[in-house]
């Protein structure tokens, strides 16, 4: 296998520095990085895979050296601007940003769910919105076997999700500094408002769930609704889920398909207290499910709970994922 050439757009940011992160706990065949950034964080140093590496701004030229992959997580309009550029330099972007997410020519992929996907990409591979990559695991699991009629999301979402000034407002616990992210204080408070609300009455983060799962799942047809709510967590994304089928199910066969499927972890013992947390996700970059229960008002439906770290699986190791198939291939 070559050694590869990576670069880094965003390395300065959460979700760049844990890109770095996994690299550095992964062994891929990567010969060098390049790491980028605004003009303001570059100069910064960075120890990727036991050699250092200084963060350059960001510019046209960037990707002239001949880059084999960037992972960007800078933004839409850094995305916007910069990944074509990247893509016409023979550079296989995976773009961490909504920008591309719902283009048609533009793969949007889990790679346990719809890694051939990602094959079929022209230079640009979408990584889906962190509420979405941790769903898709058990729905893909489940639809398999039976079929989904109905999606119901309710999130619990981190406050890392929404950057470092987010979790400087969560860090603000008797309100004495001026709010940086928030409309509202989130210390001690549920914010039923992530991104902006568009004319229908819903967030932009509650259409993106559901215009995002019809597409990887490759369902348009299917039913989807969301409700958001930004948490006073600081890391890991917890969901409700309740799920509708087509085909009835035996409880003890539907748990085993959960079991059974890639990076997907059942964590279901009530007797035990045992159920996916939060604090235990954080660091991991596998994808928790429990309190697995009939939903006793219809004739074939479930309700799932499911928590990942948003940072990692959400975003950086979900790229990363990416990346390495592509290397394998």
């Amino acid at each position: 296998m070559k050694n590869f050439k990576v670069a880094i757009v965003g390395a300065t940011g959460l979700v760049g520095r844990s890109v770095i992160q996994v690299l550095n706990e992964k062994n891929l065949p990567i010969e060098s990085f390049g790491l980028f950034a605004t003009k303001k964080s570059a100069g910064e140093f960075f120890s990727i895979c036991g050699k250092e590496y200084v963060v350059e701004e960001l510019t046209e030229n960037s990707f002239d050296s001949g880059f084999d992959f960037a992972i960007f997580s800078a933004g839409g309009e850094t995305s916007k601007k910069f990944a074509p550029i990247a893509a016409s330099k023979d550079c296989i972007v995976v773009d961490n940003s909504s920008y591309f997410r719902m283009n048609d020519d533009v793969p949007l992929v889990v790679p346990e769910v719809n890694l051939e996907d990602a094959f079929l990409n022209h230079g640009i591979i979408a990584n889906p919105n962190c509420s979405t990559i941790q769903a898709m695991l058990p729905l893909k699991a489940l639809e398999d076997k039976y079929r989904i009629k109905r999606v119901v999301y309710s999130t619990y979402q981190a406050v890392s999700g929404a950057g470092k000034d987010a979790l400087c407002d969560l860090e603000n616990i008797d309100n004495s500094k001026p709010l940086k992210k928030f409309p509202y204080p989130i210390f001690n408070n549920c914010l039923p408002h992530i991104d902006v609300f568009v004319e229908n009455g819903y967030s932009k983060e509650e259409m993106k769930m559901i215009e995002e799962t019809k597409k990887i799942l490759h369902r348009p047809d299917l039913k989807v609704t969301a409700t958001t709510v930004r948490v006073p967590v600081q890391n890991s994304h917890s969901e409700s889920i309740n799920l509708e089928f087509e085909k009835d199910f035996e409880m003890s066969d539907l748990l085993s398909t959960l079991r059974s499927f890639p990076n997907l972890i059942l964590q279901d013992d009530l007797s035990q207290n045992l159920y996916p947390m939060a604090i235990n996700a954080t660091g991991h970059d596998e994808v928790f499910v429990g309190r697995v229960r009939r939903d006793e008002s219809i004739s074939s439906g479930i309700n799932l709970w499911v928590v990942a770290d948003n940072i990692r699986k959400g975003a950086a190791s979900n790229a990363i994922q990416i990346v390495e198939k592509l290397m394998e291939r």
